[in-house]
């Protein structure tokens, strides 16, 4: 597939609407699809032990368990700035995310994965594991409205939160199972 023009329609604030023409094989077609900017996800590993934080999440109306993670932007006009930098500008944002809701600077973060959504919408996220990190000495430094607990799970405690579904997030649950399964 070639891109041959793109043009955002409508854009609010986090999420755009984009009508892209395209050529594939020999034909050009027009397609619309829904733009966010990517997120970062953190798999943070101390020894045998995996970093989860616990969260009430209003789309579930329930708390969850999730990998710590955050946006890389705040907008979609920062995020049509810098698209062409895009994996500089998520490293940047696992560690400023690591350590506001964690409370740890990263050391050693390397990207594990990019998850990529559907054909009509974009929203990609990038996974990094952290294996070495130090303790922030203020601790979370957590935005307002903001109430998420660390916890620190073994191996087979995470295999248990993910049969119990008590981490909703589905695409975070399909990498983080391949990651455990290595």
């Amino acid at each position: 597939m070639q891109l041959i023009n793109e043009e955002i329609v409508f854009q609010w604030k986090i999420i755009e609407v984009v009508q892209q023409t395209v050529k594939i094989w020999d034909k050009e077609l027009l397609r619309e699809i829904a733009r966010r900017a990517p997120g970062v996800r953190l798999i943070i590993i101390d020894g045998n032990k995996i970093l989860l934080t616990k969260e009430f999440r209003r789309e579930l109306n329930a708390e969850d368990y999730r990998l710590p993670w955050g946006k890389v932007f705040d907008t979609l006009v920062e995020y049509n700035k810098y698209e062409n930098n895009i994996e500089q500008y998520c490293l940047v944002a696992a560690k400023r995310e690591c350590e506001e809701e964690t409370g740890l600077i990263p050391q050693d973060i390397s990207l594990y994965h990019v998850s990529k959504v559907w054909a009509t919408i974009e929203r990609d996220l990038y996974y990094y594991v952290i294996t070495k990190f130090t303790v922030h000495e203020k601790g979370q430094q957590l935005e307002t409205g903001e109430h998420i607990s660390v916890e620190w799970k073994t191996r087979e405690d995470v295999l248990d939160i993910i049969k119990q579904w008590w981490m909703q997030e589905d695409r975070s649950v399909g990498v983080f199972m391949r990651f455990l399964s290595l």
